[in-house]
């Protein structure tokens, strides 16, 4: 069975662009322009999230927890924008 260069080069492509995205090229902002973490915290409260800890992570937020769901969860968030940008899962 030969296999094309095109069917080599598809496969390439398709598994790069479905691996995870690494934090570190999720969160690029410098530190300077971070909100404060207590801001993020307060935020996700409010939509009903109950928040284990926080840490740092690559640049990120990442945050540990239970989502308004009561679903365990460990987010990446943009520790400037707080918009979640993935996770480890």
């Amino acid at each position: 069975m030969e296999v094309s260069l095109r069917t080599i080069l598809m496969a390439a492509l398709i598994a790069t662009t479905t691996l995870p995205v690494f934090a570190a090229e999720r969160c690029t902002a410098p530190k300077d322009k971070w909100r404060p973490v207590d801001e993020l915290k307060a935020e996700l409260s409010a939509k009903n999230w109950s928040i284990k800890k926080v840490k740092i992570e690559d640049g990120c937020y990442e945050v540990y927890g239970k989502d308004d769901k009561g679903q365990r969860v460990e987010i990446f968030f943009d520790p400037v924008t707080f918009a979640a940008v993935g996770s480890d899962d």
